[in-house]
């Protein structure tokens, strides 16, 4: 059975971190799919004591020594499955090739569970990025908008996501410290409190400007033909993380995932930062409304009701 762990929020409109046990990881937690998938898209944390996805010992030794690059803009070294690319580490490292091979390995034993464990989502979902992070989190300098410390709901600057779910699966192959995240309300509880009605101008311009932002997609410019949904959620994610008095006063709940655990969680619809931890390993899906158990109570869904006419 699925059970709720020791740890837990004590009221409506947050996160609740379900403990699945370790001996139905395997082929039985398709039984649990449904349910699974319903604590997921209502904003809890589905915690494995014990990965499924299993980093031997010499290859997490491998990971431990991957550098990202030298530039800033790469805080993690990225594996993008459909083009067998890997971003974030030094072609000329000679860790390069064992990484991406690493990653790839990685991406594809996370789809083999999660086609099982999350079966309704399976013929639906589209795979992203599959990303390691070698960095410490604690102290991690970042401009305002990138801090993992703070607060946030996922949404993505440059993949719009056209009101699909991100879905994240993580694992910690740090040997022996735990990673620790924070969590306060769910999106349906708390957004609210950020949106504006003045972005609604914007998310939705005049035809003149859909004409131009259709140009700039076709030219590959994606960042400037964000489409509504996706608009808001980029917006709602930076308000957040300018609010300072909501990241000072918000009720706050820790959740600590030990060496070689793994969890999932809907980081859209989760207010979630991350406090400490280094070496991580994460896959991303996303979930399209059609295959949603729950589509009412999505961002999508609540963000079309807040303005009044359809996103997509």
């Amino acid at each position: 059975m699925v059970a709720v762990a020791v740890q837990s929020t004590s009221g409506p409109g947050f996160s609740r971190l379900i403990s699945v046990e370790p001996s139905l990881a395997g082929v039985q937690l398709a039984a649990q799919a449904p349910p699974i998938c319903r604590d997921l898209e209502l904003g809890n944390i589905i915690f494995f004591p014990q990965s499924p996805v299993v980093i031997s010992d010499s290859h997490r030794d491998l990971l431990l020594g991957a550098k990202t690059s030298t530039s800033a803009y790469h805080k993690n070294i990225a594996y993008r499955p459909s083009a067998d690319r890997l971003t974030g580490m030094d072609s000329s490292s000679l860790r390069f090739a064992s990484t991406r091979e690493l990653l790839r390995n990685f991406s594809r034993h996370c789809v083999e569970f999660l086609s099982r464990a999350l079966s309704p989502y399976a013929h639906s979902w589209t795979l992203d990025y599959a990303s390691y992070r070698p960095m410490e989190e604690q102290g991690r300098p970042s401009r305002l908008h990138a801090r993992n410390d703070l607060l946030h709901f996922d949404s993505f600057p440059s993949r719009p996501t056209n009101g699909a779910r991100i879905l994240r699966f993580f694992t910690n192959i740090n040997p022996v410290r735990d990673r620790v995240w924070v969590t306060s309300q769910t999106f349906e509880s708390g957004a609210t409190r950020f949106l504006r009605p003045e972005w609604l101008s914007s998310a939705f311009p005049n035809p003149v400007m859909r004409r131009v932002r259709s140009l700039l997609s076709s030219l590959g410019i994606r960042a400037a033909a964000r489409p509504p949904y996706d608009g808001l959620m980029h917006r709602c994610h930076n308000a957040m993380k300018e609010d300072s008095t909501y990241q000072v006063n918000t009720p706050k709940f820790v959740w600590r995932f030990p060496p070689g655990s793994a969890w999932m969680v809907c980081t859209d619809c989760v207010s979630h930062s991350v406090i400490s931890g280094q070496y991580a390993l994460e896959q991303t899906f996303l979930v399209p409304q059609s295959a949603l158990l729950e589509p009412n109570r999505s961002p999508f869904a609540i963000l079309q009701t807040w303005a009044g006419r359809p996103l997509n």
